[in-house]
């Protein structure tokens, strides 16, 4: 028997000439060079992967990607500022949420189109560049605060200061600058009106909140109150101060568009607000978080005929305000009967759609109302 085996291994070994000299030889290689036959070849080693692999995937154009460790350093404006203006500059417009800045300024836009009065553009301008400047410092601060909440949650974990891409203290001064710099604008170039709301929403998001968050589900009312308040910048700057009725109904739709926007979008990233300690509705109480979504959704019915009642819009934006309200309002009684992902996202990006579609058909009907106004204004004062 012993014989039969050891014949069958030196068949085995003339069959595979060249695996007995490089086992041979294999003492002799140096550490790290080992040398396998085609038969035997070495399984590769498995390599990590960074947990948020898009950020660090190569470009399809074939260019070079820095490594994550590089990325991840805290790193001083200075030194960003030594690997070009374009690292900073996309540190800070990341740290002021530039989308989210821009939302707000094109509300408080829409707030000054709506307005009655004349449009001046040095007024326009400066309007515009302290929002966006109080905007950015409310996003800032709100960052800053919750640096250790972002790092947890898949979807704020890449942001500046969660992946130490900014040191803290840097951030804070430029949260406070952006703040001092924005309301002066206002208070100088604008009114005082226009400043003290800039002020006020800046407190209402870095302050309440953000430390309402993590203690009651009401702060989805407080931060739907901060989305309320950019109109009134926009018409207050219009109006040298004043708000009439027309400023607090599209006040009122804003703060009511907040809760179906909102909501849906809680309700998709419910896990991830739940493993950092925030008390949203989605997470606490679910079914009330879709009937919030749905009650405000229908809200904008009466908020469209209130801003006709006020004479901020013609007779006929009720028609076309209705077809877009009932597109929201749809989505959220789906969203309210069979709660789901695939519903909240539907109802996420009916939202999306519906604000700037609205504010298009205010602004338009607004402009039709004006018209008609000085047609009538001109028969009166025609002579007989």
């Amino acid at each position: 028997m012993h014989a039969t085996l050891s014949f069958a291994r030196l068949l085995q070994h003339r069959a595979r000439p060249k695996a007995l000299p490089l086992l041979l030889l294999q003492p002799l290689l140096a550490p790290g060079r080992k040398m396998h036959s085609a038969q035997n070849k070495p399984t590769p080693a498995p390599t990590s992967t960074p947990q948020n692999t898009q950020d660090y995937s190569s470009p399809s154009d074939g260019t070079s990607v820095e490594h994550p460790r590089q990325r991840w350093k805290i790193q001083t404006s200075a030194q960003l500022l030594g690997r070009g203006g374009g690292a900073l500059g996309r540190v800070y417009s990341d740290l002021s949420k530039d989308k989210l800045t821009g939302f707000v300024v094109l509300t408080a836009m829409a707030g000054y189109a709506v307005a009655p009065g004349a449009t001046q553009v040095a007024t326009l301008l400066w309007t515009g560049v302290g929002t966006t400047l109080c905007a950015a410092s409310a996003n800032t601060l709100n960052q800053w605060i919750e640096v250790p909440y972002d790092a947890q949650m898949s979807r704020t974990r890449n942001r500046p200061l969660a992946r130490h891409a900014l040191a803290p203290h840097h951030a804070l001064g430029f949260g406070v600058t952006a703040g001092v710099v924005g309301t002066t604008a206002l208070w100088v170039f604008v009114n005082p009106v226009a400043a003290m709301l800039g002020a006020a929403n800046i407190a209402l998001y870095a302050g309440a909140y953000t430390a309402m968050k993590r203690l009651t589900i009401a702060n989805t009312w407080v931060g739907s109150l901060v989305g309320a308040v950019p109109p009134l910048i926009g018409w207050a700057a219009a109006t040298g101060g004043s708000l009439g009725p027309g400023a607090w109904v599209l006040s009122a739709m804003m703060f009511a568009w907040q809760f179906p926007h909102f909501n849906s979008l809680a309700y998709t990233l419910r896990a991830d607000y739940s493993k950092a300690g925030y008390r949203m509705m989605s997470v606490t109480h679910p079914r009330l978080n879709a009937r919030v979504a749905l009650r405000y959704a229908v809200l904008m019915f009466p908020l469209s005929a209130a801003l006709v009642a006020t004479g901020t819009a013609d007779i006929w934006f009720l028609a076309d305000s209705s077809v877009v309200n009932g597109l929201m309002a749809y989505c959220a009684y789906e969203f309210w009967r069979h709660p789901d992902p695939r519903r909240s996202r539907r109802l996420f990006f009916s939202s999306l759609v519906h604000l700037p579609v609205l504010m298009i058909l205010v602004m338009v009907h607004k402009a039709l109302q004006d018209r008609k106004r000085r047609i009538e204004l001109l028969a009166q004062t025609a002579p007989a």
